[in-house]
């Protein structure tokens, strides 16, 4: 399969884009013609698109073998180019590897070797130490928000993987970072550089919010208050934060999602499908959510703690007012707490007395049969629109998971429609439905 210009239109229709922003349509060009590219573009302006479409029409549709490998620091970033590629729907198979799954499943996808194979570091180490992939075959490297990967200590696996693959002939390199230093271990020679980022931070409005005591939580809640309904992320620097910050939001009926580094795969990926979907409104976060996660636009950051690198506090930020949208972070200071050397501001936010935000509309309701099933959004739309008596306004986001599904509704109907859907046929498969605790 040849990705010409009439299968890049057809691409771009399926993914419901109209047409490429100009950092892509640079930066496709730039891959398409040179061996060593370093992409610095914020993060959420579509750099993922950008390396992906000059990568797959330069792909051999007669090989049975790895042709591009994609590292990335994060399973959540792994699994977010796994399915932008198996949306793009080009016929190539692509596969995500990461600490954490069952090797077991990565052998039953490897059997069949991905045209691209996407993974973290570690994981991919570890398969080249089994010489369970042909290394040979790789002709193109991408080191996705490549220095988030040697910052959480990933080093030792990158050097060793680039070692590891004789046959290169282009190396794709993006961070959303402004002052990286490539590892010369990267060989990446005379590189051609796309520097996006300069031109991104001017949406942005910082505001400090002063909390009268140490204790900051009832001026969180004052400040949320003051937001009123809209998607945001709350970010801490600690799990037990986290957890402490949930606890007390719970206690006011603030629903929200918890995404931190120690919780299993399957509580992170649901965590982001509920933010995804508007089940859950705000997410409580470490820093592992500032870059390489795929969550929709929001309007407000809060830095319930400050980080601890100034380049921490830059992608936390980017999170919001992204693709010259506005949004706002907010630095909730504690009593006596001071502002790092980085940061230079004083505008100060004044709350308004407001009534807490109202509870979420929205309702996530998990489906027992995904992609392996041959299921698609059309199949689940079509069974809770003719069986379950949706309108077309009632039913939200649908993500399908290769062996399940998620679907968000109405939470005055949830109920009523397991109900009537539980145990429903899908693709001649009955599917058990149920509301997503």
């Amino acid at each position: 399969m040849s990705n010409n210009h009439k299968d890049q239109k057809s691409i771009l229709k399926k993914l419901g884009i109209e047409k490429l922003n100009p950092m892509q349509q640079e930066a496709a060009a730039a891959i398409d013609s040179a061996s060593n590219i370093l992409l610095l573009s914020p993060t959420g302006t579509g750099k993922t698109l950008a390396f992906l479409l000059p990568i797959i029409d330069s792909l051999d549709q007669d090989s049975e073998k790895v042709q591009v490998l994609i590292l990335t620091p994060s399973r959540e970033l792994a699994l977010q180019i796994e399915s932008v590629l198996r949306e793009m729907g080009t016929g190539f198979k692509a596969n995500a590897v990461y600490g954490g799954r069952p090797f077991g499943k990565d052998k039953i996808d490897l059997a069949h070797a991905p045209a691209i194979l996407i993974g973290t570091p570690g994981r991919i180490a570890d398969h080249f130490r089994r010489e369970t992939i042909d290394t040979d075959s790789i002709k193109t490297l991408v080191l996705d928000e490549f220095d988030k990967s040697l910052e959480v200590g990933f080093e030792t696996e990158m050097r060793e993987i680039v070692a590891a693959l004789p046959k290169l002939k282009k190396k794709i390199l993006t961070s959303a970072t402004q002052a990286v230093k490539i590892p010369a271990f990267v060989g990446l020679k005379d590189p051609k550089k796309l520097n996006f980022i300069a031109e991104k931070e001017s949406q942005l409005k910082v505001r400090i919010v002063e909390s009268p005591t140490r204790d900051k939580l009832e001026t969180l809640v004052e400040l949320l208050s003051h937001i009123g309904n809209a998607p945001g992320i709350i970010f801490c620097n600690l799990k037990d934060t986290i957890e402490y910050v949930s606890d007390y939001l719970y206690e006011k009926g603030i629903s929200h999602g918890c995404f931190f580094g120690g919780m299993e795969q399957i509580d992170r990926e649901r965590a982001l499908i509920m933010f995804r979907n508007g089940t859950n409104q705000v997410l409580i976060a470490t820093d592992l959510a500032a870059r390489g996660i795929d969550v929709p636009e929001m309007k407000f950051i809060i830095h319930y703690q400050l980080p601890f690198k100034e380049h921490e506090f830059t992608h936390r930020n980017g999170r919001t007012a992204r693709m010259n949208a506005e949004g706002t972070a907010y630095l909730l200071l504690g009593k006596d707490e001071k502002l790092p050397d980085y940061i230079n501001i004083s505008e100060k936010e004044v709350l308004k007395s407001q009534p807490l935000p109202k509870p979420s509309e929205w309702e996530t309701l998990y489906i027992s049969g995904g992609r392996k099933d041959k299921i698609s959004k059309g199949d689940i739309a079509g069974l809770f629109f003719k069986q379950g008596k949706l309108l077309k306004d009632q039913l939200g986001v649908i993500e399908l998971k290769q062996d399940c599904s998620y679907v968000a509704v109405p939470v005055s109907l949830a109920d009523n429609i397991v109900k009537t859907l539980n145990n429903s046929k899908l693709k001649n498969r009955k599917v058990r439905i149920s509301i997503l605790e």
